[in-house]
């Protein structure tokens, strides 16, 4: 394969294109990609039409949306930020990375990449190279744990059990808390027990509200990490949460808030609702000055590494990257047996 690009023409309109190479300048190192993972929430906004930045343009400065002046510039290029590549090619001047290095990154669903050299790390020594494509999922789902200021011995429910629900269900439990998982997908449920959760609800036939509430005496979960992106279930996470205790919205919610009522739990039982994002000098509230997106998602990869973590068996689909429009169609149906789908390059 030449040098290749996932290109977006418009929602549901995917192809991989040809492009030419970009020449190597100083202080950087050119990749070839070996896996990307495509993301099950930003990307299928963006696949879907349903993005606000197709709508609206971020003004960077004032922080907030603003009327779009220009159309939507499609199409879309090289959008994907789960990438784990080989470097075959150094500037004169980088000394720190060299060919046949592997390493993991953001640099988009292509086949090739020129980028800083220290805009890509080192694959960890034994690891197996199809699980750096969790280094931003995970840093997602760090980011949603560490926002949530969990504690030992906390009851902590996680809404949403996809990719990054599932990792955030691991890290809880790693952190001392009594996870319970909560989802509509049987499959997914059975992954969050392996990876500790002690109990699961399975959101189609029970309420999460009540469970925790039963499991804690009534008090509540001390905290909920919502995950999802469904508004639903941001709902149900608070009602399910202890008076004045804490909710972290770290899904990706899209559209209007049908289904989430802020005049009733949340506001009688003074919930704390904080968000969570892994972009920006300090993705969770309270991590100012400790924590940045970077030390976020290389401490997960050296979770990954000693092992705490093993994401490998959230991999449920592996496909070539000719592929792409297919791997996308997939995901958007929503089948509930497809948790993380990679590009093969």
């Amino acid at each position: 394969m030449g040098n290749w690009v996932v290109s977006l023409a418009g929602p549901r309109q995917i192809s991989l294109e040809p492009c030419p190479p970009d020449p190597l300048g100083p202080g950087q190192v050119r990749v070839r990609t070996c896996y990307s993972g495509i993301s099950a929430g930003t990307e299928l906004t963006l696949y879907r039409g349903s993005n606000p930045r197709l709508r609206k343009d971020w003004d960077d400065t004032a922080r907030m949306f603003v009327p779009r002046q220009a159309p939507v510039p499609y199409p879309l290029v090289g959008f994907g930020y789960e990438e784990v590549g080989e470097v075959v090619e150094v500037a004169a001047e980088v000394t720190d990375r060299h060919p046949g290095q592997l390493v993991w990154g953001i640099w988009g669903h292509r086949a090739e990449a020129v980028l800083p050299a220290d805009a890509v790390r080192p694959l960890p020594v034994g690891l197996d190279p199809l699980a750096a494509v969790f280094a931003r999922p995970g840093a997602i789902a760090l980011t949603a744990v560490l926002a949530g200021d969990l504690h030992l011995g906390d009851w902590v429910g996680v809404f949403g059990q996809g990719v990054i629900g599932l990792l955030a269900t691991r890290l809880a439990a790693l952190s001392g808390a009594r996870v319970v998982a909560v989802d509509r997908v049987p499959g997914r449920l059975s992954h969050a027990t392996s990876y500790g959760a002690r109990s699961t609800v399975d959101a189609e036939v029970q309420s999460a509200a009540r469970v925790l509430r039963e499991a804690t005496g009534g008090r509540g979960a001390d905290v909920c990490l919502e995950l999802s992106g469904a508004y639903p279930a941001l709902h149900e996470a608070i009602r399910s949460t202890a008076h004045a205790g804490r909710v972290v919205a770290a899904g990706f919610y899209q559209g209007q808030a049908d289904g989430l009522g802020l005049g009733e739990e949340f506001h009688h039982n003074r919930i704390q609702l904080v968000a969570a994002q892994v972009s920006g000098p300090t993705p969770a509230p309270g991590m100012a000055g400790r924590w940045t997106g970077d030390r976020v998602a290389q401490t997960f990869m050296e979770l990954v590494a000693d092992r705490s973590v093993d994401p490998l068996p959230l991999v449920s689909h592996i496909v070539d990257a000719s592929a792409v429009a297919d791997a996308l169609a997939l995901l958007d149906r929503g089948a509930g047996d497809v948790l993380q789908v990679v590009l093969r390059f």
